[in-house]
């Protein structure tokens, strides 16, 4: 239970980090005669000088008024961003570059949000490292554990098929079951020991280096504390994308001048947060038992689909050279990807 107060206090903490870089355009409540802030004459709802909003709270309510603004709300921005971005991705990063933004989340909040939704939700469905990992021992463990699994299915069918009277069409489904239960116990039994007891082992590398092989040698011998840190760094360092990610993108467009590295930023902040978005729905997807081949044709489908949108859009591009922008950056895709983890798995050896 205590995973999903902690999932639910990440969704709070990523709307509320979301909401504190949000701009605060358009979001007064009342005029005054003074700026309770610095004092300044008002003129309107808010203080032309430092911004502040005339009427403020100083009630209770107020604290959870604020929590459930930066949480769903954003001041309505979300969802008249959230349409965008699903379906005219490029139309919302051209208008927001182009400078309509208050009615909209800005990329970096809007990434921050749904980076921090994404963990808690994985957190919720239980998609976490294992907690019992140990190279060789663990992996002999899990296998006759499955063995175990396999044999009590097959008795339990067995028992339920005895109890059917011949003739009885409910027989065949047990019958099937039995089946395949010993297949699978024929398929495990056949596993050599020795490709499970003679795993590889990280602390076989030995580098000279004594700050990397000495995590190295942790990460052997607590793999499981190693992969949660890993998970970890995925969750602090995402931010490490949108950097690692710009020079690709510029170089789609390098010569062309009428875009800048900022456009290019709004581009990818925007992209990643969309496909942060799509992991949720996935996720959940799997979760209440959609079928398995919806979600995985919704995973190999939308990315490139909706890449190809953003920047046919975002870029005034004609469909042919979208096309051939998008295979290339799903190949930059690639090597982003395994540059981050890269990153990470070292900054975990050194940590």
């Amino acid at each position: 239970m205590s995973g999903e107060f902690e999932a639910a206090g990440e969704i709070v903490t990523g709307g509320l980090i979301g909401r504190a870089v949000e701009p605060r355009a358009g979001e007064g409540h009342g005029e005054g005669s003074l700026c309770l802030n610095c004092g300044t004459a008002l003129i309107g709802p808010n203080c032309h000088r430092c911004g502040q909003s005339a009427h403020v709270h100083r009630s209770l309510g107020a604290i959870g008024h604020e929590i459930l603004h930066g949480v769903a709300h954003f001041e309505g921005k979300l969802w008249r961003t959230l349409p965008l971005l699903a379906w005219r991705p490029g139309e919302l990063t051209r208008r927001y570059v182009e400078g309509e933004r208050a009615r909209f989340v800005s990329p970096m909040a809007l990434f921050l949000f749904s980076i921090f939704t994404m963990f808690a939700v994985f957190q919720i469905v239980g998609l976490q490292p294992p907690s019992d990992i140990n190279t060789g021992t663990g992996t002999t463990a899990l296998i006759e554990q499955m063995r175990k699994d396999a044999v009590e299915e097959r008795a339990d069918a067995i028992e339920a098929r005895d109890k059917r009277k011949a003739g009885d069409p409910r027989r065949a489904r047990y019958e099937k079951r039995i089946t395949e239960a010993e297949a699978t116990i024929r398929q495990l039994d056949a596993i050599p020991k020795a490709a499970v007891t003679n795993a590889p082992r990280v602390t076989d590398l030995k580098t000279g280096w004594y700050a990397l092989d000495h995590g190295v040698e942790k990460w052997n011998k607590n793999p499981s504390l190693m992969l949660y840190k890993l998970q970890t760094s995925v969750y602090k360092f995402s931010w490490l994308l949108i950097p690692l990610s710009l020079p690709f993108v510029w170089l789609l467009f390098c010569w062309k001048r009428q875009y800048r590295l900022y456009d290019h930023t709004v581009f990818i902040t925007y992209s990643i947060a969309f496909m942060s978005l799509l992991f949720i729905v996935i996720t959940l997807a799997s979760a209440i038992g959609v079928p398995a081949g919806w979600i995985i044709a919704a995973s190999l489908l939308v990315p490139p689909i909706h890449l190809f949108r953003q920047l046919q859009q975002a870029y005034s591009l004609k469909p042919v050279s979208a096309v051939m922008r998008t295979i290339v950056m799903l190949w930059f895709i690639t090597i982003i990807v395994s540059i981050f983890l890269t990153i990470l798995v070292v900054m975990g050896l050194l940590g």
